[in-house]
């Protein structure tokens, strides 16, 4: 019998943790409205300083849901939201939600044609907007058929004292106010909205199995496609986050919010997770760690979801004595290859265990996460989640497992899976097989104990001489160096169609990087068609803005530049 037939992980599940989780039945705004009877006066949200309890946190989206509905926002509408993270972000969130309609998140950094992408795709008549992006949503194509922008200024938000102390955020979001008034007529404050009446309780919610969220993948192997996820999809996953963090009460524990929340990962986790177990989110515009110095002082963290280069940052500061990290139990990271020297620094400062754990956007986001025991395995993503099946299959056929310790394509079905591609049909069927199961792309290895290891996704493999290379394998090797702070590996295509293999490297600060040891390590460590031609050193590598190191930006770069590489 197959591994995974058995879930022969569970034995590694934290105790208390069940193998599997009871599947909700009502909509996201249903769980808000559970959440607001039982912890009316727990604090909801932070935001610099600023507190909203769950009382208040009800009304708001209440009001801003009438609000919405009079501008005809009804259900199955999309919605736009284009809004770093703040409360008026949230409260729109479930405000939209509340109508029935669609969130479509999208990234307020995103330029002209990155949004008229997406807003072509999902046909959104209404926009949520931060202010200082209205002028960019306003620029869009007529025949979009965006026929209202509500504009969003969240220093509303915050204290005025904190407005008056504030200089950078405040000061840049003043000048977007004045670039406003001139550049951007028109637009509806959302100011207007909150005046508005509350929604009579009556109105009915969404069905659980209705869309909640079209949440665009990142487009790093294709043109960005919308992930229809239901309200029953993040309810789920939210309850396997709760069930792999037993430890954690309701109504007590501290979220802080580094994470975007229009990204799949901070959505979950600061927008729904939090709310379902009716934790405060501190909530950051952006990843500050001034910021995020300042608010410790006052409220301590019990949960911090973010990426190895902001756990590896925190830790810095934990250690200087700038930031207090004692109560933070729980740490999941994801995006990225977590690495051990991150998780020693962390847990050398923190209250408990830093783990990695995997997901995507099609499962809401999150599937698998190595277990917070002493049976985790550093390197790997873990073991998937409660209700959660995973296979190992040939990539060239999932209808074929392969042997256990051989590299395969990762497959996972669940409550958490999405529903398939918005407008694409042909995409869905490719994505998810006819039994039901997510082909995830990422090529993996699985061990005796079912913990998972990520080799590499399949369309970022590097080919030379015939053979392929994985970037994370020679990534992890050109790390190991001392003077290596950050690496990205990509293939260069050379004459004929090869494939150079090529790093990327951001040194150490006030470190010099010897070449010849560089290659004599490589060489110990990887067969001679994986060691890198070439090195070539960078102030930073391109992220996306959870993190993740962008390779194709990186190859991009490269091709464009003849003389960046030798062989």
């Amino acid at each position: 019998m197959q591994l995974n037939e058995t879930r022969a992980w569970n034995r590694f599940y934290a105790e208390s943790t069940p193998h599997d989780i009871e599947i909700p039945t009502g909509a996201l705004s249903e769980m808000l409205d559970g959440v607001i009877e039982r912890f009316p006066d727990a604090i909801a949200i932070e935001f610099f300083g600023r507190e909203t309890s769950y009382r208040d946190l009800g009304k708001q989206v209440a009001r801003f849901a009438t609000g919405l509905r009079r501008l005809g926002v009804k259900k199955g509408d999309r919605v736009a939201l284009i809004m770093p993270n703040a409360p008026q972000h949230l409260i729109a969130f479930y405000a939209v939600l509340r109508l029935g309609a669609i969130v479509v998140e999208h990234n307020p950094l995103y330029t002209r044609d990155e949004l008229e992408v997406q807003c072509r795709d999902h046909g959104a008549k209404i926009a949520i907007v931060w202010d200082k992006a209205a002028p960019t949503v306003q620029s869009l194509p007529a025949d979009l058929g965006i026929e209202r922008i509500i504009s969003v200024d969240i220093t509303k938000a915050m204290p005025r004292k904190m407005q008056l102390l504030l200089k950078l955020p405040i000061e840049k979001a003043r000048a977007s106010r004045e670039k406003l008034t001139k550049k951007a007529p028109g637009t509806i404050p959302a100011t207007k909205l909150f005046a508005q009446k509350p929604l009579d309780a009556a109105h009915p919610h969404a069905a659980t199995t209705d869309l909640a969220v079209l949440s665009y993948t990142s487009g790093t192997t294709g043109t960005p496609k919308g992930a229809m996820i239901t309200h029953q999809n993040l309810w789920a996953n939210a309850r396997q986050g709760k069930a792999w963090m037993p430890r954690f009460g309701e109504g007590t524990e501290v979220i802080y919010g580094v994470l975007p929340m229009f990204h799949s990962f901070g959505l979950l986790l600061s927008v729904i997770y939090s709310v379902s177990i009716g934790a405060r989110s501190v909530l950051f515009p952006t990843f500050d760690p001034e910021l995020i110095v300042e608010a410790n002082k006052h409220t301590k963290a019990s949960f911090i979801p973010a990426v190895p280069p902001m756990y590896d940052r925190m830790a810095r500061l934990a250690r200087d004595g700038k930031l207090d990290l004692s109560h933070v139990i729980y740490a999941i990271s994801g995006a990225m290859t977590l690495q051990d020297p991150v998780v020693e620094r962390w847990e050398a400062v923190a209250g408990g265990r830093l783990v990695e754990g995997y997901g995507l956007t099609e499962c809401s986001p999150v599937a698998l996460g190595n277990p917070f025991t002493e049976q985790r395995k550093i390197g790997t993503i873990g073991i998937p989640f409660p209700s959660t099946d995973i296979k190992v299959t040939n990539p060239d056929n999932p209808a074929e497992e392969v042997a256990q310790g051989e590299v395969g394509e990762l497959l996972i079905r669940g409550p958490q899976l999405f529903q398939g591609y918005w407008q694409r049909p042909e995409d869905t069927r490719e994505t998810i097989t006819e039994d039901g199961w997510l082909r995830t792309g990422d090529l993996v290895v699985q061990d005796e104990d079912g913990f998972v290891t990520v080799v590499d996704r399949k369309k970022e493999l590097i080919i030379t001489g015939g053979l392929n290379v994985s970037p994370s394998e020679v990534e992890k090797v050109v790390t190991q160096l001392d003077s290596v702070a950050e690496c990205a590996v990509v293939g260069v295509t050379r004459g004929g169609g090869a494939e150079a293999v090529t790093a990327v490297i951001v040194l150490e600060e006030g470190a010099e990087f010897d070449e010849a040891a560089a290659r004599a390590h490589a060489h110990q460590h990887l067969a001679d068609y994986k060691v890198p031609r070439s090195y070539i050193i960078w102030d930073e590598l391109p992220k996306s803005l959870v993190g993740k190191v962008l390779r194709k930006k990186v190859r991009d770069a490269l091709a464009k530049d003849k003389h960046a590489t030798h062989a």
